[in-house]
């Protein structure tokens, strides 16, 4: 794998094709990879884009150790997050989540709990700016009850 770190904080889009390429591993028979985006509602409210707080050096440190947890539990080969900073728009990647196996089961498995961990563990709070122009923080509603 190149130098790229196995989690990090972008305040710039993100790039998934230069994700996959870091993943690349002729040892793996499967990738699974997860994007998040920005969507146009939430409960039940009119959302024309959000905003992301992270507190980069706890977020960063948690997520390497949520990474490491995911390759040991999943044996994976490979793992990478990329979560994003700042003001985003509708459509816009706000997170990524990739996974490198010898086996799909694995990969999907892996990638399934670093992006349930990352919502629950990790400094990152979000702001929504509504189509009536209020704008609130908000919390992830799944966050509160994980699935084990």
């Amino acid at each position: 794998m190149n130098d790229t770190p196995l989690f990090q904080v972008s305040a710039t889009p993100i790039d998934i094709p230069a994700i996959r390429q870091a993943m690349l591993d002729t040892d793996c028979g499967a990738y699974a990879q997860f994007e998040g985006w920005i969507r146009n509602k939430n409960d039940g409210r009119a959302v024309d884009r959000l905003e992301y707080e992270v507190y980069e050096p706890l977020a960063v440190a948690e997520g390497l150790r949520i990474i490491e947890e995911a390759m040991q539990r999943f044996k994976l080969k490979r793992a990478m997050v990329v979560h994003r900073s700042g003001l985003l728009e509708l459509g816009d990647s706000a997170v990524v989540v990739a996974a490198t196996s010898p086996h799909r089961d694995e990969a999907f498995k892996g990638c399934r709990y670093i992006i349930d961990e990352v919502k629950v563990r990790l400094p990152i709070w979000k702001k929504e700016h509504y189509a009536s122009g209020e704008r609130e923080w908000v919390n992830c509603q799944e966050c509160e009850n994980p699935r084990n």
